[in-house]
């Protein structure tokens, strides 16, 4: 359950207390702005420094009377300050405060995802390391193919985790962007270069041309970029829960001393973290389709958008990092069962060995057609033999035979052959 997430720092930064530092930043940046502008007495902003605070339970108090939020801060915030509260919100509207904090959060929130992917990074990696060599079947359709080895699979797995980082990367860009151009956007009653200075102070980028509010297509591309890493988490987490299967068994989630599968059959030991992922996986995708609802707003706002905010905005970003740190751990401490690699592999006796068999023979000077029908029907006649035996049959065909020796028919069953351009792949992750 999720109550075992024992990393706090992502929840902390979607507090009502945090989102109300977030909108004080900002309220004191503008501030600031204004005073080395000279729109207001530095002594003011001063005394705005070194007094602003609030109060969340008063703020509420005020909120349940007023049914502003930001009104309610503001007034919180002024019986702090006193008069020189007077300069604070200066040709402000509500949103340039709302969107400029929700950006540092999300910028908080991206900062700790892209530590958490690094640290999923590293796990891969050392798996990838540790099993470079473990030979295992590559499956296709959920069908056995041509074999690959498991840190071959990893490296796949890690591949896709630097692309959610680059895309991470890119996204903190993109969402570090704040607004303070006053109602509608038109800085009718704030100079831009308060917007600039600000934003400078706060570490954002001024938005190109916002209305009321900065355009939620930023904040779409946030959760879609989160739902894309959740996708990617929930791959892995279905390649273990398929390889976790009985009748596979290749690969299981660590079983911890005293932990019961059933409270029914005793035997069980279930792939439970990785069917969790899967269904959080399918939440935060959902998220992604209600941000792209947010886009389009009315003319230059409404806020249909802020009660959805509410929920996806916390949940995804919240949920995402939890997936992270619980993939990270089922990585480290995954249970890896080459011997039962290694049976799978040869079931049938070693029919994934097909196309070398093919390709031997068609080098040899067999046609291409002929060859294909007499190793397929080698190939499906050990396939539905209980005990059938790949190997032997074309050992004993005598077509075969007549083209290759049987030094060559047994090269053709060399895993290795299938393993030997691999490193190339492990070169590019820097493996």
């Amino acid at each position: 359950m999720i109550e075992r997430y024992t990393l706090p720092e992502m929840g902390s930064l979607w507090t009502d207390n945090y989102k109300l530092k977030t909108w004080l930043q900002v309220e004191i940046a503008a501030c600031e702005a204004q005073a080395e502008l000279g729109y207001i007495p530095e002594s003011a902003v001063e005394e705005i420094q070194a007094k602003a605070n609030f109060d969340l339970a008063r703020v509420l108090e005020i909120e349940a009377q007023v049914r502003h939020d930001v009104i309610a801060f503001l007034t919180n915030v002024n019986e702090y300050v006193g008069d020189a509260g007077r300069y604070i919100h200066l040709g402000l509207t509500s949103s340039d405060v709302l969107d400029t904090a929700l950006a540092l959060q999300l910028v908080a929130s991206t900062d700790l995802l892209l530590e958490q992917v690094e640290t999923l990074a590293q796990a891969i990696r050392y798996q990838a390391q540790q099993h470079r060599n473990t030979v295992m079947i590559g499956r296709s359709h959920g069908i056995h193919a041509e074999p690959i080895t498991f840190g071959f699979k990893l490296a796949g797995w890690l591949a896709e985790v630097c692309r959610n980082r680059e895309r991470l990367v890119r996204l903190r860009q993109q969402i570090a962007v704040g607004k303070i151009s006053g109602a509608v956007g038109t800085y009718a009653n704030v100079d831009p270069r308060v917007e600039a200075i600000a934003c400078q102070k706060l570490g954002l980028q001024p938005d190109t041309a916002s209305t009321q509010v900065i355009s939620r297509d930023i904040h779409a591309e946030y959760v879609q970029t989160l739902a894309l890493l959740a996708a990617s988490i929930e791959r892995f987490a279905v390649e273990i829960r398929n390889l976790q299967r009985t009748d596979v068994l290749e690969v299981e989630e660590f079983f911890a001393r005293g932990q019961k599968g059933s409270s029914a059959m005793p035997h069980k030991r279930n792939p439970i973290r990785s069917e969790r992922l899967t269904g959080l996986a399918r939440i935060v995708r959902g998220h992604a389709i209600a941000a792209l609802e947010n886009v389009a707003l009315w003319h230059e706002r409404d806020i249909s958008h802020s009660s959805v905010e509410r929920m996806i905005l916390p949940d995804a970003s919240i949920i995402t990092h939890f997936m992270l740190v619980e993939i990270t751990d089922l990585v480290k401490n995954l249970l890896v069962y080459p011997d039962n690699m290694k049976r799978n592999m040869n079931l049938y006796g070693g029919v994934v060995f097909s196309q070398r068999v093919l390709l031997t023979l068609v080098e040899k000077g067999m046609s291409r057609e002929d060859a294909y029908r007499i190793v397929q029907s080698c190939a499906h006649q050990a396939w539905n033999t209980p005990d059938g035996d790949f190997h032997q049959l074309i050992t004993q065909d005598s077509a075969i035979q007549s083209y290759l020796s049987p030094d060559e028919i047994e090269s053709c069953f060399q895993a290795e052959h299938h393993l030997k351009h691999l490193d190339d792949i492990y070169q590019r992750l820097s493996i």
